[in-house]
């Protein structure tokens, strides 16, 4: 089960003050309701960032540092100085030294640069240091996205007779390196905070070399996208200026990464198609790749380099794969049944163990610590969830931690073995008393409720608020519908088409839901616009990202509930530890936490256990797969259960366990409730069951649907659904009918016996 939680809620002061600005500023309330809401709250604010532009660009020179930067590199280039420019290992670090090699370049100095592999550390390091001065021994050396944190290193390079220019963008330490520092962060007449290394590396460009450095923006964008800095602010300009000359006139170097033929480039081309190719070569070993491909010329080599870095990606996208199947087999051992989830191993790779642990908190919804053992040492990386400020929490048990930092979402740490186990405790307990079990909940902010036909305006408003990112994310909206007409797009396809009368919705991937979507439970469609153009004429459609049932959801939905439990019943049989317990036994261990799964095969049986009411309650499927305590009505027997460390049936069942993801797990069956209400008066006699078989046979070419369950709700048939879905299922076991192909098939002059189907004499013995 998700939150759904509005992005903002306002005052009726606060109300009138939006429809204020919206009459001033010529838009809808709607959409100036979303822009109050993330801080753009007044007319100069909102022009400004619907109208993005380099003209709001702040001097560079407003920054700390900065003037003196600049007359020691003028000092540099007129006494002809060896000069330095060191970076980091990422997208951001790459494109920051592309950006300040090429404007030292067009001021008038021949720079060399260094970058660092993953291997050697982050940050400045002796031994890059002295690997520096051995062979080119600078008299100026400047640093871009790093260098904040590394006072002690700064004056290891002054005492090799060198001056030090740090740019950098990262949090500010207590001790700040004794030489020229530029960073946002300082308090100063730089009123904007959040650039990235590569953005503050271009303010740098502009102030030696005024606007002719802006042919770097592109540069600047890439890095400010892959670095996940808000896209608020200057970062926005950045952005969407570089995405002009991204678009307009793309550098070879880049545009090998561009899908041809696509629309416009946008900020979500970088995150998906740049910026991972760039990142690979670090997490790769070989960073400077990517700062070759960036300042090559000769368009062969380019070839060359843009495919060594798409194969680093993809091999990069393998070893994450294989890390976290490794993660996912030690967790299925371990089990993910607290507040935070810790692992380690000795083979995983430390460039990846971020991008998996945040792979794994969206998955589990809760802080995730993935470490790499070299002996009695673990270095690990850290994710956490939006509720939880997981800097804090390590900072509260220190004690039991050789190193750490980073902040409230993401940090790096460093613990012994003997440590390991008393952290996850600590974190465990820490995190368990600040807070509340719903904020383990996966959340969804919208932007408001669908209540009237979507406008093209507001689609067309909408798009003006791009470039979308960390800190401007895309407006999502949510639509309640009580039925919908739900197709796939075409046989046996995933995604699906879900008609409103409201908007034409899509869901792609949503072919798991599709009983749910089917279905007469009410539910919420959460959803973000899009707008297509065909033959000159504008759509509007909304892609749907999630659907959300509320816990009475099953009330509603008796027919498809029985649809699917006889469905479920023709299952195979799996080999299950059944321990058998009364409803008063059951209820006795109910509580909210996490690891156990609740399934009762119809909605009224959930009145019998008081406390199931503070636990969520899904309908056929599983909505999130973080493990959290959860009740489930009728579960198509397909769902994945296999990570519940119990699992409780809350009625006794008609024919053992069929769902196969519980094979060989130990099970809880509630024996003085019954569970075989959907099988009450369903059609055991022969000539039922032929009345059927003759108008299947009479329409089987007319019939959609690629399952049982699809044939007995798509169709108008003068049975109930639940009839017509007990009679294929023993047509199926008889060898009369198959789905092969997405379709239903008929097999005529097949001669068998009724007794011959496992259902059919399950339901006649429980019927008598």
């Amino acid at each position: 089960m998700k939150r759904i939680v509005p992005e903002r809620e306002f005052s009726a002061e606060q109300l009138n003050t939006i429809k204020s600005l919206a009459a001033e500023v010529g838009l809808l309330e709607e959409t100036v309701a979303i822009l109050y809401g993330r801080g753009i709250d007044d007319r100069q604010k909102i022009e400004n960032f619907i109208k993005p532009s380099r003209g709001h660009f702040i001097s560079p020179f407003k920054m700390q540092g900065m003037s003196e930067a600049c007359e020691l590199i003028k000092r540099a280039r007129d006494e002809d100085w060896a000069v330095v420019v060191y970076g980091d290992y990422d997208a951001d670090g790459i494109c920051a030294a592309t950006i300040m090699c090429a404007a030292l370049r067009d001021f008038g100095i021949e720079p060399t640069v260094y970058i660092p592999e993953r291997r050697e550390g982050y940050g400045i390091t002796q031994a890059a240091v002295d690997a520096i001065f051995e062979e080119d021994f600078p008299q100026l050396f400047i640093t871009v996205d790093c260098g904040i944190s590394c006072a002690e290193e700064v004056e290891y390079i002054k005492e090799q007779g060198a001056e030090v220019i740090v740019t950098d963008h990262h949090e500010l330490p207590e001790n700040i390196p004794d030489c020229i520092c530029i960073n946002p962060k300082f308090n100063d007449g730089y009123i904007y905070d959040n650039l990235c290394g590569a953005g503050v590396a271009l303010k740098v460009a502009i102030a030696l070399n005024g606007d002719g450095a802006l042919k770097y923006l592109d540069f600047a964008a890439i890095a400010t996208v892959a670095d996940s800095v808000p896209l608020t602010g200057e970062n926005r300009d950045i952005v969407y200026e570089g995405l002009k000359l991204i678009n307009k006139s793309p550098r070879k170097c880049y545009s090998q990464f561009l899908v041809k033929n696509e629309a416009d480039a946008t900020a979500q081309t970088i995150a998906f198609s740049i910026a991972p190719k760039i990142n690979a070569a670090g997490r790769m070993g070989d960073a400077r790749a990517a700062l070759q491909l960036f300042g090559e010329s000769d368009e062969c080599k380019i070839f060359d380099l843009a495919a060594k870095l798409s194969s680093y990606n993809l091999e990069r996208q393998k070893c994450c794969d294989e890390l976290y199947s490794s993660a996912k087999a030690k967790l299925k051992e371990s089990g993910a049944y607290g507040k935070v989830i810790m692992l380690f191993d000795e083979n995983w790779n430390s460039g990846f163990v971020g991008i998996v642990a945040a792979r794994l908190v969206e998955e589990y919804s809760r802080p995730v610590l993935l470490f790499v053992r070299s002996g009695e040492t673990l270095k690990g990386s850290v994710r956490s969830i939006e509720s939880v400020n997981i800097y804090e929490a390590l900072k509260a048990c220190s004690q039991y931690i050789e190193e750490f930092g980073g902040h409230a979402q993401a940090a790096g740490v460093n613990v012994t073995l003997e440590n390991f186990g008393k952290l996850e405790a600590a974190l465990n307990e820490y995190i368990t008393a600040k807070y509340k079990p719903e904020e383990f909940l996966p959340t969804i902010y919208i932007n408001g409720k669908l209540e009237n036909p979507f406008s093209p305006r507001f689609a067309r408003e909408l798009e003006m608020l791009e470039p979308f990112g960390v800190g401007n994310r895309r407006p999502m909206f949510e639509i309640s519908e009580a039925s919908s007409e739900v197709r796939p797009i075409k046989p046996q396809s995933p995604h699906l088409c879900v008609k409103s009368d409201k908007i034409e919705l899509m869901y792609f991937g949503g072919g798991k839901y599709f009983r749910l979507l089917s279905s007469s439970a009410p539910r919420k469609y959460i959803f973000e616009y899009n707008i297509s153009v065909f033959r000159g004429r504008e759509y509007v459609k909304g892609f749907i990202r999630d659907v959300i049932c509320e816990k009475s959801a099953g009330k509603y939905a008796e027919e498809e509930i029985a649809v699917n439990n006889i469905i479920t019943l023709a299952s195979p049989k799996c080999n299950c530890k059944i321990i058998n317990a009364t409803a008063a036994e059951i209820e006795s261990g109910i509580e909210s936490g996490c690891g156990t799964l609740y399934i009762a095969s119809e909605y009224n049986t959930l009145e019998r256990y008081k406390s199931l009411k503070n636990l969520p309650v899904e309908l056929f499927t599983l909505g999130t797969s973080n493990l959290a305590d959860t009740v489930i009505i009728s579960p198509q027997f397909n769902i994945d259960a296999s990570g519940f460390k119990k699992v409780v049936f809350l009625e006794s069942l008609v024919s053992g366990v069929r769902i196969p993801s519980l094979e060989n797990k130990e099970v809880v069956i509630c024996s003085d409730i019954k569970g075989n209400n959907f099988i009450k008066n369903l059609p055991c006699k022969r000539e039922e069951l032929l009345k059927i078989f003759a108008y299947v046979s009479a329409n089987a070419a007319n019939l959609e649907g690629g399952d049982s369950y699809e044939v007995a709700l798509n169709n108008k048939f003068s049975f109930k659904p639940s009839h017509v879905a007990f009679a294929l299922e023993v047509f199926r076991q008889l060898n009369l009918i198959s789905y092969d192909g997405g379709r239903l098939n008929l097999f005529k002059g097949v001669k068998t016996e009724l007794t011959n189907s496992e259902l059919y004499n399950i339901v006649c013995n429980l019927n008598g």
